[in-house]
C-alpha cells in the first residue's frame, strides 16, 4: 500500500511540512517494499486559489490510501474522501518520524478538514 506524507525535502530524513496544499513536495512511500518517490508540488503552490484542490487531485493520482499532513482544508478533504483516501494529521518534526507514529499506530484519523479554507 503507498501513503503520502507531506514534506519540505527530497528523502526521508526531511522535515515534515504541515501545510498540505501549500507543502513543497509529497514523499509517496510503499510500504510493502519501502521504496519512495518525491513528487513536486511547485504547480499547487503558485496557484492563487485551488491548491488543496489541485494537491488532493494530485494524491489520488498516485494510488495512495493514506496521507499523513499537518493540516487539511475542507475542499481538499472533501476530495480525498470522496476518493477514498484517508487522512491522518500528524506534528512530526521529519518524515521518518510521521512513517513510524503511522506504522506504529499513534495518528488518528481526521473525521473533517481541521483548518478553514486558505490557511497557509
Amino acid at each position: 500500500m503507498k501513503i503520502v506524507l507531506t514534506t519540505s525535502g527530497n528523502d526521508l530524513q526531511a522535515p515534515f511540512d504541515p501545510r498540505f496544499g501549500r507543502a513543497p513536495g509529497y514523499l509517496v512511500y510503499d510500504l510493502e517494499s519501502s521504496a519512495f518517490e518525491v513528487i513536486d508540488n511547485q504547480q499547487s503552490r503558485e496557484a492563487s486559489h485551488g491548491a488543496g484542490i489541485l494537491a488532493a487531485e494530485r494524491i489520488f493520482r498516485t494510488g495512495s490510501k493514506v496521507l499523513i499532513t499537518g493540516h487539511c482544508g475542507p475542499k481538499a478533504f472533501r476530495v480525498l474522501h470522496a476518493a477514498g483516501v484517508k487522512v491522518y494529521p500528524c506534528e512530526a518534526a521529519t518524515v521518518t518520524e510521521a512513517l513510524n507514529q503511522y506504522r506504529e499506530g499513534k495518528l488518528v484519523e481526521a473525521e473533517s478538514a481541521d483548518v478553514s479554507g486558505h490557511w497557509a
